[in-house]
């Protein structure tokens, strides 16, 4: 593996192009990535390539649950004023170790479910839909039907009856695959949902709940998975030769996960996916080792988790399955978590997952006492200051055991989705792992650009991945130039792992403030390029507020660094042409609030109810301070100085509708919530 800091050469170059200079990876300046080698086109092929490659190593594992455990906790909230007791049954899994199937088995299975879609009328470019959590036969039943031309249509799991209704009606879907807890949801919609004639499902379902879907409608099919590949089994493999892909045909119909309105499905082809597989692997190919190991437990319906493991895949990599709530010792019962038992070297994570884990090594340490907390504060400053030949003897005495909590293998780490903030990226990749940031969209199949290793730094999201070329829209209104030095603008990006458009919105395909008459694809986000080639985000434009002084500020610029505060668990920050500074509105991390409130000596009841901690004033006006004193260490200006912050107790969460799936905020949701204490900001600054 190397680490010389010039592998990439300049990092990014100009090229010129007929419509001017563009920007692409130096090493692959002269063509673009469209493959990862020659004779792989499409999605089967590269599950074909694993399998003769790969052959009987352990491909993907799962744990099976052995047990539920309940337990009743006590809670007390605020009702109408009155605080109220009410008991509450917590789950627990008991889980099994991993089990695994190998390569060849990935391929064999996914043929027999092919054949047994085929058998049940399902054609070349019908649409079927995958309603499920991320697991094995999710990835199972994804490879049977781009294996025969057929669509896939994506739907998170956490999705409500309208969302899932408007993810099976839009493109007309003719099946779908789900898991047996998620069955009452669907049976809910298929009355609705005419054009649905087969239920793929697994797990244990009740009899009853099956028998109520078939009656839905006539000739509605509701099979288990096993069924379906024992049906399969028996046709000929030689049906499959007629439904083989060619890289122009839709492998997908990716839904964003809709930040702004109802998810849109990003249209992606066989050429795009294998193009990103091929630019990750001319990118990151080096570092990436067949004896490496591959924790998934992000939504599979979430891009960046896909290409993730599809690329992985391809290499030979190990995946082990989790799930969110089975990923630590502390959601499991007999057993251990996810990650313990795994212990993967490569995780990939969006910020929400890595800022949870930093506060919760915080959190730790700030529990564990002076002397401790002295200890491991000195370990961090020691490697930070890289002091030559003590780096390895502070991580054996006192970061061994931060490394422990997710497996003691942990060896390359990567952050996509949304910023991630410097102290947090500079905090874990000290104490923890070398982490890595990147940055894409549904539309570009999950990767624009990625930090390589041998550019390891904070606040880039790294080099272009060779799939894509990009160039800067000047915005003149916020001052952004692609003349500026460094040049700033909007990023644009076009070539072959790029999307062609979104399914059924010619409005949005023929709109030029999206995709250009001459082929570029406008992101929305505003970049920087750095001198060492690598590209670092400093916006959205759609983020740019202009407050009442007439400045703009940079809502998400200023969240990702906000967040670092470690009392913050989650965080909007708010701004309007009304206010002088903005506005943030927080739920709290409690248990480091709870300790930061004593340790600092505030006159308030550190262990009083967490609602009415979120309404004292001596708290808010702390939370003020400690959110500011991040803002002026990162050398925020005046404007971009919280005027007020404002304290929520409840967990913003995809059901609450405060967050995504894939956790980006819901600003107009939250500040509709929390309009009141708006306005009463506004009205007394």
């Amino acid at each position: 593996m190397t680490s010389k800091r010039n592998y990439f050469g300049k990092g990014s170059v100009e090229v010129p192009t007929d419509d001017g200079p563009v920007r692409r990876l130096a090493i692959t300046a002269e063509k673009l990535v469209t493959q990862p080698f020659e004779g792989i086109n499409i999605i089967p092929d590269v599950v074909n390539y694993a399998a003769r490659t790969h052959g009987t190593k352990d491909a993907m594992g799962w744990r099976d649950i052995v047990d539920i455990h309940e337990e009743e906790k006590q809670v007390k909230k605020m009702v109408d004023g009155k605080e109220v007791t009410e008991t509450k049954t917590w789950k627990y899994f008991e889980l099994s170790d991993y089990k695994y199937i190998n390569f060849v088995q990935v391929q064999e299975a996914a043929s027999e479910l092919a054949r047994g879609l085929v058998h049940h009328g399902i054609k070349k470019e019908d649409v079927f839909n995958i309603y499920a959590a991320t697991n094995v036969n999710w990835q199972l039943m994804s490879h049977a039907c781009t294996s025969i031309s057929t669509i896939v249509a994506t739907a998170y799991d956490t999705l409500g009856e309208a969302g899932l209704t408007h993810s099976l009606n839009e493109p007309n879907c003719v099946g779908v695959f789900t898991n047996a807890d998620l069955l009452p949801v669907l049976a809910r919609v298929l009355a609705n949902t005419p054009t649905v004639g087969l239920v793929i499902y697994d797990g244990t379902a009740k009899p009853s709940l099956l028998e109520d879907i078939r009656k839905v409608r006539e000739g509605l099919i509701v099979l288990s998975i096993d069924e379906l590949r024992e049906v399969g089994r028996a046709e000929s493999v030689d049906i499959l030769a007629s439904r083989k892909p060619t890289p122009e045909d839709v492998a997908l119909i990716m839904y964003t996960s809709g930040s702004t309105g109802a998810p849109k499905g990003v249209i992606l082809s066989h050429g795009n996916v294998v193009a990103s597989v091929g630019a990750v692997y001319t990118l990151l190919g080096h570092h990436l080792s067949a004896d490496d190991s591959f924790l998934a437990y992000l939504p599979l319906a979430h891009i960046l988790e896909y290409m993730v493991e599809l690329v992985l895949f391809f290499v030979g990599m190990k995946t082990g399955y989790g799930r969110v709530k089975t990923l630590t010792d502390a959601s499991v019962r007999k057993c251990k978590g996810d990650i313990v038992t795994f212990r993967p070297s490569i995780m990939v994570g969006v910020p929400a997952v890595w800022e949870q884990i930093r506060k919760g090594i915080v959190g730790k340490v700030n529990a564990s006492g002076t002397l401790k907390k002295s200890v491991f504060n000195g370990a961090m400053a020691v490697k930070k200051a890289n002091v030559p030949g003590l780096n390895q003897v502070v991580d054996a005495a006192v970061l061994n055991s931060v490394k422990a909590a997710t497996g003691g293998r942990l060896r390359l780490a990567l952050s996509g989705g949304a910023a991630l903030s410097k102290e947090t990226q500079e905090f874990l990749s000290i104490a923890l792992v070398t982490m890595l940031q990147g940055y894409g969209m549904t539309e570009s199949c999950g990767m624009c650009a990625v930090l390589p290793p041998e550019l390891m730094q904070y606040g880039s999201v790294g080099l272009p991945v060779p799939s894509i070329e990009v160039k800067f829209l000047d915005i003149p209104d916020a001052g952004y130039f692609s003349t500026d030095k460094p040049p700033r603008g909007e990023v644009c990006i076009r070539g072959p792992s790029v999307t062609k458009g979104y399914y059924k919105r010619d409005d949005l395909n023929n709109d030029e403030t999206i995709f250009t008459k001459d082929g570029w694809l406008r992101t929305g986000d505003v970049g920087q390029w750095n001198p060492d080639g690598t590209l670092s985000l400093i916006d959205r434009i759609k983020n740019l507020v202009k407050l009442s002084g007439g400045e703009y500020i940079a809502l998400e610029r200023l969240e990702s660094t906000y967040k670092a505060c470690n009392i913050v668990s989650n965080i909007c920050v708010y701004g309007s042409s009304d206010l002088k500074q903005p506005i943030a509105i927080i739920t709290p991390h409690e248990s480091n609030l709870r300790h930061a409130l004593t340790e600092k000596g505030i006159q308030v009841d550190a262990s009083a109810q967490l609602a009415d901690l979120c309404k004292e004033p001596a708290v808010i006006e702390f939370a003020t301070k400690e959110l500011n004193a991040v803002g002026k260490k990162n050398g925020f200006k005046p404007m971009e100085i919280l005027q007020a912050v404002i304290i929520g107790p409840d967990e913003w969460t995809p059901e609450s509708g405060f967050v995504t799936a894939a956790q980006k905020v819901q600003r107009s949701k939250i500040a509709k919530k929390f309009e009141e204490e708006i306005k009463s900001i506004s009205k007394n600054q």
